[in-house]
Parts: C-alpha cells; sequence; structure tokens
C-alpha cells in the first residue's frame, strides 16, 4: 500500500469503520487487541479516517474522571462504508474463487499420485 488513499481502500480499514460504528467509545487499544493490528497502525488509520471525513471524535468525560473520545461515522463516513462493503464483497468473492480453483488442482494432484 503506498499511503493514506491505499489504506483506506483496505479491508482493515472496513473493519475499524464498522468497530467504530457499534461502539463510538472504543478506544484505539481496544481497536488493535480486538483486531490484531499493532496500535501504531490503527492510530494512523484512524487519523486518516478523520482527516478524510469519515469519522470525526468528540470529546467526552468517562467513568474515570478523564477526556475520552467517541468516534463518530458521519455521512460520508456512511457513503465509504458502503463502497467498501461491496469492494469486500468483490475482494473475497475472487479469493474464494481462486481458493476453489487452488482446491482443485490439488485434488487433482492427490488423486494422480494416489493412482500411481
Amino acid at each position: 500500500m503506498n499511503g493514506k488513499n491505499d489504506i483506506l481502500e483496505s479491508e482493515t480499514a472496513l473493519h475499524i469503520i464498522k468497530e467504530i460504528e457499534l461502539n463510538p467509545q472504543v478506544t484505539q487499544r481496544d481497536l488493535a487487541q480486538k483486531l490484531q493490528i499493532s496500535l501504531g497502525k490503527i492510530n494512523f488509520i484512524v487519523n486518516a479516517l478523520m482527516n478524510k471525513g469519515i469519522i470525526e471524535a468528540k470529546n467526552f468525560k468517562n467513568s474515570k474522571k478523564k477526556l475520552g473520545y467517541m468516534y463518530l461515522l458521519t455521512p460520508h463516513g456512511l457513503k465509504t462504508k458502503m463502497s467498501l462493503i461491496q469492494k469486500f464483497l468483490i475482494w473475497k468473492m475472487k479469493e474464494f474463487e481462486n481458493l476453489k480453483e487452488e482446491i482443485k488442482l490439488y485434488k487433482n494432484e492427490a488423486y494422480a499420485y494416489s493412482n500411481d
């Protein structure tokens, strides 16, 4: 990937957007743990999403008497999410077709080997 635009066109960005939509008070540390991605990468993507107007961060007081952030999906973010879902389906269907072909090749090879 070459930069922020590429990362925003990724499965990772879609997963982050979906997690934020489900839990606006999620922390970047929680996202990193849940998605098994480094905190630095989460921070980079969240900042890119904010810079592109896909999400916005609002301050709020949490129960530990310190400021926290609530991430909100913007109207532009909803459109972006839908576009990413469509791309995700295309990516996964292509991956599925490639996997089916690979399985077929290995089955044929295994069958040929077992008949020798």
